[in-house]
């Protein structure tokens, strides 16, 4: 296996090797080969647990039963996080109130790191590179020094792509520019002239004043709750909403993601002439 990127610690000792796995978007099946090999090759498995029962951290702990039969998912206690909309109601509130959130989960992980040798496999929802905060709190137990970490990170296949293969979908139009962005910032990007968009993170679908634009939508992707819903916003607005609900009462957790295009969605063919 070859060398991942170093992540800065300590000179002396032995660093731990730390698999930052992608494991993509909801399907056991989704992870890669390269992926599979490294938590073969790893000692021990962490993952958050947010809460009793909590379904996410079973479903990882199916997907190492199926591809590394026998390696130990080590629950850590997720931090809380402050959510009241006094403290996270502009971009720099809630960043910082991200970062404390961030600090206490680093200090969670590296006691687990500190108590249990050996090397570890973190198995990531989607991609590592998609909005997680995986690497940044692995940056951060590095910075401090107490556990040396040699941090190797496996792509996983994210839930852009699953939404694009769902909907038999090119993201972008020719030539032109994809946005991608939380359902936080949606409005922000849209008044900025975004006209075709990715939309992840999503707490609700704040859609209101879109009726015009297409959306395709895709919820709990790669699951066995999957569910698609594409066409002109106005027309299925509800309907979206409705299987969010649905979604979170059936299987206790929902993530989605969705493309919004200004338009009826068709795409505009422009002059692709080019010059040698």
């Amino acid at each position: 296996m070859t060398d991942g990127p170093i992540v800065a610690g300590p000179p002396q000792g032995r660093r731990r090797r730390i698999h930052v796995v992608g494991i993509g978007s909801g399907g056991l099946d989704q992870i890669t080969v390269e992926a599979v090999r490294a938590l073969q090759a790893s000692d021990y498995a962490v993952a958050a647990l947010k809460r009793p029962g909590d379904p996410l951290f079973t479903r990882r702990v199916e997907l190492l039963g199926r591809h590394a039969p026998g390696l130990e998912l080590v629950g850590v206690q997720d931090p809380e996080r402050d959510r009241s909309s006094s403290s996270t109601s502009t971009h720099g509130d809630y960043r910082g109130v991200v970062l404390d959130w961030h600090q206490a989960r680093a200090l969670a992980w590296e006691q687990i790191l500190a108590e249990r040798p050996g090397d570890v496999a973190i198995p990531v929802w989607g991609d590592p590179a998609f909005y997680d905060s995986t690497l940044r709190i692995l940056d951060r137990i590095a910075e401090r020094g107490r556990v040396p970490i040699d941090v190797r990170v496996l792509p996983g296949i994210s839930a852009l792509q699953v939404l694009a293969a769902r909907h038999r979908l090119v993201l972008h139009e020719i030539g032109a520019t994809i946005t991608v962005t939380t359902g936080r910032r949606l409005r922000e990007v849209v008044a900025a002239g975004a006209d075709n968009v990715v939309v992840m993170l999503n707490s609700d679908l704040p859609l209101d004043g879109l009726d015009e634009w297409h959306i395709w939508w895709g919820g709990n992707l790669g699951d066995t709750g999957e569910t698609l819903v594409a066409g002109r916003v106005g027309d299925v607005l509800d309907e979206l909403r409705a299987e969010r609900d649905r979604l979170r009462a059936e299987h206790g957790w929902v993530m989605d993601v969705y493309l919004l295009r200004r338009g009826d969605g068709r795409e505009t063919e422009r002059d692709e002439r080019t010059t040698t």
